[in-house]
């Protein structure tokens, strides 16, 4: 029996004689035979175009340089496979800015997309456009459900904001007064801080005693000091005690505060980045909800490598951990954790 007999056989090609086939598949059966999808996808010698559609990061340092750290990892790894990615932004503040991002992907066609649907009504006219043309897709940081997502890598946005009302609710008086801030544009398009928002204040309506007075705040415009008047009202108004940023500007708040010797209210935020960090050291931010944003790209690259270049099954849902970050533990926490 030949070795081209068999690869027939395995590939259904060919003219094999029915007592032949039907022995080199009991054998196969015997052996528990299963094919060698690395080495095969190799020797296809088949290269994969992916794109991603990410928010463009204010500096070096910004919490969105991360993911795509994770997804240079993975594409230098896979470098073998002709694995290519094309990264596209957008500003954070504009929605047409991701509308002319995701047209320019659609003329480029790529065989996946790695995606934040940051504005929610923007990224539901792409994913449209995406599943027009059959265009696989994943969720990173935030989610859509049942949007015909490939898969979704990120945080449990709602259980995120549901810890944050209760780590916060440790740090406060009996009776206290809160404000939940949001550094955001258009927030109704505002996919997962809403979530993170509904999870905080769930927090508390389960509570059912002693619950505080929660006002939220929408700040559109966070590069000024324009706001600063606006926060500074609300604190003097209602005696707020604690303070819960929905992002990973928390340190915009925590230098606020830090500038009006305001640093006995409790400030919870997002992300582990250096200014976040700083003012957690000192005290004024008082717990960092964490997220490893870097390996959400890592994992977010290998799915879609493996249904797309592997056809392999991928998991629908990929919950990163939701980690909670001290000025104690600070100095051991580490960005990225690849899993074996």
């Amino acid at each position: 029996m030949s070795i081209g007999t068999v690869d027939r056989v395995l590939h259904n090609r060919g003219e094999v004689a029915e007592p032949t086939r039907m022995k080199i598949l009991r054998i196969i059966e015997e052996l528990d035979y299963q094919p060698n999808i690395l080495a095969s996808t190799l020797a296809s010698k088949k290269s994969a175009l992916f794109a991603t559609l990410l928010p463009h990061p204010p500096d070096e340092d910004g919490y969105w340089n991360k993911p795509l750290l994770g997804i240079n990892k993975r594409v230098f790894e896979l470098r073998q496979y002709g694995v290519e990615v094309r990264p596209f932004s957008f500003s954070q503040f504009d929605p047409k800015d991701f509308d002319s991002a995701a047209r320019k992907i659609i003329e480029l066609k790529p065989g996946g997309v790695i995606l934040a649907p940051f504005f929610l009504k923007e990224a539901k006219t792409f994913i449209n456009q995406l599943k027009g043309y059959a265009i696989p897709f994943v969720f990173i940081d935030s989610e859509i459900k049942n949007a015909g997502q490939l898969s979704y890598i990120g945080q449990d946005s709602y259980q995120s904001g549901f810890l944050s009302g209760k780590l916060l609710d440790l740090l406060i008086q009996e009776n206290a007064t809160i404000l939940v801030i949001h550094f955001a544009k258009e927030m109704d398009n505002q996919n997962h801080l809403i979530l993170r928002e509904k999870g905080f204040y769930d927090w508390y309506r389960q509570k059912n005693s002693n619950t505080p007075k929660i006002y939220t705040v929408e700040i559109s415009k966070p590069d000024t000091e324009d706001w600063h008047s606006q926060i500074l009202g609300e604190i003097n108004k209602n005696n707020i005690t604690g303070i819960f940023v929905t992002n990973s500007k928390a340190y915009l708040m925590a230098s606020m505060l830090k500038k009006y010797g305001l640093t006995n209210i409790s400030v919870i935020g997002h992300d582990f980045l250096n200014e976040n960090v700083t003012f957690l050291n000192e005290g004024i931010i008082r717990f960092l909800i964490c997220q490893h944003p870097e390996e959400q790209g890592y994992h977010a690259l290998n799915i879609l490598f493996r249904s797309v270049v592997q056809k392999r099954v991928v998991d629908k849902e990929n919950y990163t951990s939701i980690d909670i970050v001290t000025k104690e533990n600070a100095a051991y926490y580490k960005d990225f954790k690849q899993k074996v």
